[in-house]
């Protein structure tokens, strides 16, 4: 008689970095690979949660920690939790595992999982109580206490604690937002751009939706955004100084200019393109934000103040030029990529909802000026 077969159990990396738990992973679809014959077996070493729920351009730009984060304690698994509007900001992510939105779920989730470490860069109370909430072995940023009050859990966040809260300290900071995230995180700063993977299909729609509106691709593209958000309305340029600076970029330099912006900015935008006519191409108020990050992949060089296309352009590697006033020029790094401008005022960085100040300091910004480091950027590419 021949030997019986043993009844062996099949075994399960639960503890690969692949492993999914709910349906099969993709080597086991692509392949039909199971984990007792598989050679990409990844265990987790180290899992880390960072909770970063606010503005979606501060979520785009603390992506720049990852690859820090994963060098430093040798490729981690990365949880990120943030809220709905942001998730595709940070889909297919190839430094994060695991996207969590600030839903039932994902709540859930944190009252079950553990990390080794957990990054909250956030002081707002509502961050604050879930890296409180999170079984965290480190914790990094800031937590909330019983009696409500916020406070950092490490030396590294207590500095940036202090300047959210006085004036004075933020206008002295010449720390760039990249250099202040690793040192909350207590990690070494390494100089790397926020992370924005776009696919082949999300540039070819893009283009497509701009070629139905006569985009001419051989000509040198200037994308002006005029999103400034609400939080803060001074950081917005004057609607004025975008119309003049569209019709310069057309006739001097015959750029194709692109118009760009959020929610806020319909009424703006829509003045601005009745004013420059044929010279513009409105983008539209209403895009998702991989499709308005599909529509800036088309610049060349984008204008912008202190808002989400501002990082978008840095995540794809556009030239820029940043406008900036009320909020910190010292925090903006354009990794070689551009130029700030600024008015010539003592009062920058005040980051105030309203100015007794005339002009402001965004109206004091030229258009003249403006227009010479956008010619500049321009002298640097090459199609």
């Amino acid at each position: 008689m021949s030997p019986r077969p043993k009844n062996r159990r099949e075994k399960i990396a639960v503890d690969c970095r692949h492993f999914l738990g709910d349906r099969p992973c993709s080597f086991h679809k692509s392949e039909q690979m199971k984990c007792s014959d598989c050679g990409r077996y990844q265990p987790i070493r180290r899992r880390v949660l960072i909770i970063k729920l606010g503005a979606m351009g501060d979520v785009l730009r603390t992506t720049s920690l990852l690859p820090t984060l994963a060098s430093h304690l040798k490729s981690p698994h990365i949880t990120w939790i943030t809220r709905n509007e942001s998730l595709d900001l940070l889909d297919r992510n190839p430094l994060l595992d695991t996207l969590l939105q600030t839903n039932a779920e994902g709540l859930g989730r944190l009252q079950v999982e553990a990390f080794d470490w957990v990054i909250n860069p956030e002081t707002t109370k509502e961050s604050a109580a879930l890296a409180t909430l999170a079984h965290g072995k480190k914790k990094k940023g800031f937590g909330l206490s019983p009696a409500g009050s916020v406070f950092s859990y490490n030396k590294g966040a207590r500095e940036i604690f202090r300047m959210g809260l006085w004036d004075d300290l933020k206008k002295r900071n010449r720390k760039t937002y990249e250099e202040l995230i690793c040192q909350l995180s207590d990690l070494p700063y390494q100089r790397v751009a926020p992370i924005l993977s776009l696919k082949e299909e999300e540039i070819r729609r893009g283009l497509a939706f701009l070629s139905g509106k006569g985009f001419k691709q051989k000509r040198p593209v200037v994308g002006i955004n005029t999103g400034g958000g609400t939080r803060w309305p001074l950081k917005r340029w004057t609607t004025e100084g975008f119309v003049d600076l569209g019709k310069r970029l057309s006739r001097r330099l015959e750029t194709q200019v692109l118009l760009f912006g959020g929610p806020a900015e319909v009424e703006i935008n829509r003045y601005i393109s009745n004013r420059l006519g044929r010279y513009v191409i409105d983008t539209g108020c209403f895009n998702p934000p991989r499709q308005f990050a599909s529509l800036l992949n088309q610049c060349d060089v984008v204008v912008t103040g202190d808002s989400l296309a501002l990082h978008i352009g840095l995540a794809l590697r556009k030239r820029m030029v940043v406008l900036l006033g009320p909020t910190s020029a010292a925090e903006i790094d354009l990794y070689g990529l551009g130029n700030k401008i600024t008015a010539e005022m003592d009062c920058l960085c005040c980051y105030r909802q309203a100015c007794d100040k005339s002009p402001t300091c965004m109206e004091g910004i030229s258009v003249e000026t403006v227009y010479q480091s956008v010619e500049e950027q321009i002298s640097h590419i090459t199609r």
